[in-house]
């Protein structure tokens, strides 16, 4: 009789977040596909998931949960602790990492006794470009820290951080990319209304903004350094930023982290 097919993670839920973390992990050779499973309850999501990426694939949580080493929890926060309880002694003694947001340790480890941890991480995970934000809980180890920051290092971007400070994270690094993609999408029609077509315009307004950041990640320049490289004193640049200041773009920014940051706490309490 053959021993039972052990993987290395297992993730719970396969949706867009989890299954981002999946196809990262793949394109940076982290694991073969061969030491993966994945549980989804939509048989649409298993079967594109399957197809694409060869990880192993079932319907039933407790399979995943049961067959792998460190396991991923990727299911809506609403619903995380119901499945924690339902898996039950399946995750005992094993490195938990919730993908959740607005969901404290103290909640998870309440009612399921595995060495539970979060990461709040983005969807540029897929092409290892994601910005993650780790916490440890109280039963976690130094070796399940340090194998987190691998499996998230290989993602992209890793920091360790305080839990209550994660809400900040979830805003900044889970939600930022919607907010950048809406900077994307008004530069793009701001050159459209201007007479671009609407392809030159978008893939002028993405290598703007990919351009930029590289430039300030590899130049170490602040960002009002490399401002002022590009300012000249009564020219186009000026005159755009100036109306950016009128209609408060910086103060509106700043206030959508907030917005974010508060909800995700917010949703800690309901689902405390």
């Amino acid at each position: 009789m053959s021993a039972p097919q052990i993987y290395e993670l297992g993730f719970i839920g396969a949706g867009k977040l989890a299954g981002s973390i999946i196809r990262g992990l793949l394109r940076a050779r982290f694991c073969p596909p061969e030491k993966m499973i994945a549980s989804e309850p939509n048989a649409q999501t298993r079967g594109a998931l399957e197809k694409e990426t060869g990880v192993a694939i079932s319907a039933h949580n407790a399979e995943a949960a049961e067959k792998a080493e460190v396991i991923f929890v990727g299911v809506k926060p609403g619903i995380v602790l119901q499945v924690l309880r339902n898996l039950g002694a399946t995750i005992d003694h094993k490195l938990v990492i919730s993908l959740a947001g607005g969901l404290r340790i103290a909640s998870m480890e309440k009612v399921a006794n595995a060495r539970f941890m979060r990461a709040l991480t983005n969807t540029p995970s897929a092409i290892c470009r994601a910005a993650t934000g780790i916490a440890r809980g109280t039963r976690t180890t130094n070796d399940d820290v340090d194998l987190t920051k691998k499996i998230f290092g290989a993602l992209g971007v890793v920091c360790e951080i305080e839990e209550d400070k994660i809400d900040i994270v979830t805003a900044l690094g889970g939600s930022g990319p919607a907010f950048v993609y809406t900077i994307i999408e008004a530069l793009a029609d701001g050159g459209k209304e201007m007479g671009l077509t609407k392809d030159v315009a978008v893939e002028l307004a993405i290598q703007t903004v990919v351009g930029a950041a590289e430039l300030m990640r590899e130049s170490k320049l602040s960002p009002e350094e490399l401002r002022k490289m590009v300012v000249t004193p009564g020219g186009t640049t000026a005159a755009g930023l100036a109306v950016m200041e009128k209609l408060g773009t910086r103060e509106s920014l700043i206030a959508a982290i907030e917005a974010a940051t508060k909800r995700g706490q917010e949703m800690a309490e309901e689902n405390a």
